[in-house]
């Protein structure tokens, strides 16, 4: 009995395989018809793409990542570190045969695309582009997209995809997962002409990946005392006071996130035991696909952050970076006002919907709010009544107001403001 991952198994002419397939694959698409020679894993797939709404005409999936966005996101990606396996065992005897390969992320990106160049520029016209998304949900069915879905090694022969612009092509493909932690990271995919989906294609791929599994498995149990002596627990910092986009930075280097990855990354620092996807998924208020938006996140989270040593189940930092919204808590709590008021740039993340995020802005700006109405003196009042959040505070710029001198040149534009405000606001 042939396995269910292969393709072709021996002794099936290739050639009336594909005219079978074609045949099947029209009769789905037009009636829903399934014929017995569609190997069910293919008509589930099928089923899935259909739903999502893959274009069986023409599916050409988006190109999200490009330029330095891409170039980012790869060279922090955990797989960077495998591709000269990869390379060494795969691609330079794929371009010799005429065959593409192409490592994906955990959600189905391309990120590397190598191999010989004709057939890359042939691949062009689908979209099998680095950047582009060949998950199921964009590209229907296909090796890479099929075997993150499965979690599992799968070969898609010709008109096994769902897409007919795809169906020229052959692929195999399997899963690559992170060896100490079982997580996901992405997929192994060999692409070409019907000879990718001969039996020994899949065996092949099965062993590159085996071997990358093997290399990042070598590099984790490497002592990390060369990355710990670069950034000790707490060299890192990260800033998140009155800017929508949270600032890591690291002795040698500092990173602008995304404003997703500044919310996540400061939930996990507020909470050192970790948090559950479910509670993260409360503290974002995420849409119904919150659990898999948020795996996906967290894995992308990963790879840019790798040495705050990100772990899961629960997620928490192993190396949690200072923050500038815990000075301002520090000064607080040890009653230096001024110094609070100093290092308060302004509300966290002030653009954040997040209702966690939300919550830890009110109160911190309401702690230093109240600090600043205690200490009775002007410039402090007044600098928190200028900024941003204080400019609509008609008790910070009335109590700023008394504490001036009867001579300060500052009473003017305090009262003038005073009366816009009454103006504004009735």
């Amino acid at each position: 009995m042939s396995s269910p991952w292969i393709a072709w198994p021996h002794g099936i002419d290739p050639a009336q395989l594909s005219r079978t397939l074609a045949a099947g694959h029209d009769a789905f698409v037009s009636t829903g018809v399934v014929e017995r020679a569609i190997r069910p894993l293919v008509v589930d797939s099928w089923r899935r793409s259909l739903t999502s709404g893959v274009d069986p005409d023409c599916a050409l999936p988006p190109v999200d990542l490009l330029d330095d966005t891409l170039r980012d996101y790869r060279d922090a990606h955990p797989l960077a570190a495998a591709m000269p396996v990869i390379r060494r065992l795969l691609v330079e005897d794929a371009t010799d045969a005429g065959l593409i390969v192409a490592v994906t992320d955990a959600e189905g990106r391309l990120l590397w695309v190598e191999g010989e160049s004709g057939l890359r520029s042939r691949a062009e016209s689908m979209h099998f582009v680095e950047g582009a998304s060949w998950d199921e949900a964009h590209a229907g069915t296909n090796a890479p997209g099929t075997s993150l879905a499965l979690d599992h090694s799968v070969q898609i022969f010709a008109s096994e995809h769902f897409a007919r612009n795809v169906t020229p092509w052959s692929c195999s493909a399997a899963p690559i997962h992170d060896p100490g932690t079982g997580e996901l990271l992405g997929a192994l995919d060999l692409t070409g002409g019907d000879e990718v989906a001969a039996p020994q294609t899949l065996a092949l791929v099965r062993a590159t990946v085996a071997a990358v599994e093997s290399e990042l498995q070598l590099r984790r149990l490497r002592p990390h005392t060369r990355i710990a002596r670069r950034h000790p627990a707490g060299a890192a910092r990260l800033s998140v006071l009155g800017q929508d986009r949270a600032i890591l930075a690291f002795p040698d280097r500092r990173m602008s996130l995304s404003a997703r990855h500044s919310e996540l990354l400061l939930l996990l620092t507020e909470s050192p035991v970790g948090l559950s996807v479910d509670q993260l998924a409360v503290a974002l208020h995420d849409h119904d696909g919150a659990r898999v938006t948020i795996r996906a996140e967290m894995s992308r989270l990963r790879g840019a952050v790798a040495d705050l040593r990100l772990d899961s189940r629960p997620y928490r930092l192993g190396n949690a970076p200072q923050t500038d919204v815990a000075e301002v808590r520090k000064a607080l709590r040890l009653g230096d006002y001024s110094a609070a008021l100093r290092a308060y740039r302004g509300p966290i993340l002030p653009r954040s919907g997040a209702p966690g995020i939300v919550a830890m802005r009110d109160e911190l700006h309401q702690r230093v709010r109240a600090a600043a109405l205690f200490t009775r003196d002007p410039a402090l009042l007044l600098e928190l009544a200028e900024s941003p959040a204080g400019r609509l505070d008609e008790e910070l710029w009335r109590a700023g107001l008394a504490a001036l001198p009867e001579d300060s040149p500052r009473r003017a534009g305090a009262v003038g403001h005073l009366a816009w405000l009454q103006h504004e606001l009735g």
